[in-house]
């Protein structure tokens, strides 16, 4: 099994993840057990997702559904951000942020497997 732990994608995903448990202590009950909820879970998809796709040796298929993922998330945080879930606005700002950080980690990552497989089809 490969090793996951060294990759700079999976730290900031687990930071996100450990973030996200955070917030969502401080959100209101009815948004914590809806939109806290789907938060978390997301964040949770999104580790599993770079785990299994460092683990593939076809990585294109699990970068394109953590790319979705990643997407999914960011819907979530504004839709978390419309109806005021985040008690403030930084912890809205800081979410996406650090998705954004995620997503554009993902795309590079996408590039090179892309990049690789067309070197290896001459």
């Amino acid at each position: 099994m490969a090793q996951y732990e060294h990759l700079p994608i999976y730290r900031d995903a687990f930071k996100f993840l450990i973030y996200s448990e955070t917030i969502v202590q401080h959100f209101a009950r009815y948004h914590k057990y809806t939109h806290g909820t789907d938060l978390r879970d997301t964040a949770r998809e999104v580790i599993k997702l770079i785990i299994r796709a460092n683990n593939l040796s076809d990585k294109e298929q699990t970068l394109e559904e953590l790319r979705v993922k990643i997407e999914e998330l960011k819907v979530i945080i504004r839709i978390c951000k419309e109806v005021k879930a985040f008690n403030n606005f930084h912890s809205f700002e800081t979410s996406i942020n650090q998705v954004t950080d995620i997503s554009k980690q993902t795309e590079g990552w996408l590039k090179s497997v892309r990049k690789k497989r067309q070197g290896q089809n001459p």
